[in-house]
């Protein structure tokens, strides 16, 4: 995508080097074949490209011939992982508001990191992708992602919470024995989306960490991260777009009456905040091509349908010219990986 490329925190790296050489490979050298530097493992705040730590993540699972290497990596990540917020989210009175502070500041911890929370039939789905900014294979990265998130939500409910249900779009391992021993056997592989599936009254429920932590004062933690993800109109149209695309309704006149302004009066909103109605649907439409593409139970034509286009040929070329490859040499390059 257009843009500087997507960072993430080293800390996101927490307990590789012991973990690659417990099942005896050479994290400097795989670190290497992607352009890392191990010693900058020690300074956990300093940011790297997130295509370099995904690419890293998939390279050493075929190194360690373990296809569980993200999941095991989850085990080492603790709330410090994420830095000044993990401080901030003691001062959120429950589950709902923890990840509600999560989804507002994912910038400061990881640029590429998408979490949504969506919630029907009293059921809720915490629901997690990457936008890498080019095609690299991500398994590794979501379970990872997956098994972090379960550990913030048991250290927000306590030890003894299990979801309903662990999703990932991706196909099963040969060995699922990881997954299962974390997730309580409730995995489903193949999904339309990966994440957490948990009932919707947990959300309300009580954050075990309120008042647990350092007396600093709330606003002070979040001063020093950087400014969160607010409801500006552009969100707000950003929102919209998403939900309209695969209707066939996405046009500016529709989402203008949404959000309760003229055409004209949405395009002045717009404007001041540097955005126009176009530059945000190639800006979804982006993010969620890399989603659809993924996955590979979409075939090209659902996505072009799901993406709002009027045929495929007019996906193809959109996609050619905003990210350089066809749809389907993108999807092919995914599983592109450098020698170790």
């Amino acid at each position: 995508m257009g843009g500087s490329k997507p960072s993430i925190r080293y800390a996101t790296l927490s307990g590789y080097l012991q973990l690659t050489q417990s099942f005896g490979a050479d994290p400097a050298a795989l670190m290497r074949a992607v352009d890392l530097d191990p010693a900058d493992l020690a300074t956990p705040d300093k940011w790297v490209p997130a295509v370099r730590a995904v690419r890293l993540l998939e390279l050493s699972a075929r190194a360690c011939d373990h296809a569980d290497f993200g999941l095991k990596l989850a085990e080492f990540r603790g709330l410090s992982t994420l830095g000044p917020l993990s401080l901030a989210l003691r001062g959120e009175n429950t589950l709902r508001d923890a990840l509600g502070l999560l989804m507002r500041y994912e910038h400061t911890y990881n640029e590429a990191i998408r979490i949504r929370l969506v919630e029907t039939e009293g059921l809720a789905s915490i629901r997690l992708w990457f936008e890498l900014g080019e095609p690299a294979p991500s398994t590794q990265a979501e379970e990872l992602a997956v098994g972090a998130l379960h550990g913030i939500v048991r250290a927000v409910l306590g030890p003894r919470w299990q979801p309903l249900s662990a999703c990932f779009s991706h196909a099963a391992p040969a060995d699922v024995e990881t997954h299962t021993a974390l997730f309580g056997g409730r995995v489903h592989f193949g999904h339309d989306f990966t994440g957490l599936v948990l009932y919707a009254k947990d959300l309300d429920a009580p954050n075990l960490l309120a008042d647990t932590g350092p007396g600093r004062r709330l606003d002070e933690l979040l001063t020093s991260l950087a400014a969160p993800r607010g409801r500006t109109t552009s969100d707000r149209v950003r929102d919209l777009v998403e939900v309209l695309l695969p209707t066939g309704r996405c046009a500016v006149d529709q989402v203008a009456r949404t959000v309760g302004m003229d055409r004209r009066t949405l395009h002045r909103h717009l404007a001041a905040e540097g955005e126009t109605f176009t530059s945000i649907v190639d800006v979804v439409r982006a993010g969620l091509a890399e989603r659809y593409l993924s996955n590979e139970r979409y075939r090209l034509t659902e996505i072009s349908d799901l993406l709002g286009f009027a045929a495929p040929s007019a996906f193809s070329r959109w996609f050619r010219n905003r990210f350089g490859d066809s749809p389907s040499q993108w999807r092919a390059r995914r599983a592109d990986l450098p020698a170790a």
